[in-house]
């Protein structure tokens, strides 16, 4: 009796580590958002589909840290492009502009 406690403790142990495979795996591949990541195991892990859907994000790569600070910086970038480009046109007009009026 004693031996089928310890086997049934065994599958108990493995069972869940099956069950929270997908979690493992993101806390092994140092993912940013292994705690959400954890929770979604937990909360939707019973359904075959949730589980699957974890695994799958498990295995993605981590996400940039800092998504909406390199969309603005991206902005920054492009405004001060678009500035540039503007204002090296009105320079090119107005030499343009002075080189006729000077003939």
């Amino acid at each position: 009796m004693g031996s089928n406690v310890v086997v049934q403790a065994i599958a108990a142990v493995l069972a869940l580590a099956l069950y929270f495979l997908p979690s493992i795996l993101a806390d092994r591949r140092k993912r940013h958002d292994v705690l959400t990541l954890a929770l979604f195991n937990a909360c939707l892990g019973w359904t075959g589909f949730g589980w699957l859907l974890a695994l799958y994000w498990s295995l993605q790569p981590n996400p940039p840290k800092d998504v909406a600070g390199e969309v603005v910086e991206t902005r920054k970038i492009m405004r001060m492009r678009a500035f540039s480009s503007a204002l090296l046109v009105r320079v090119q007009r107005r030499a343009t502009m002075r080189d006729r009026g000077e003939k």
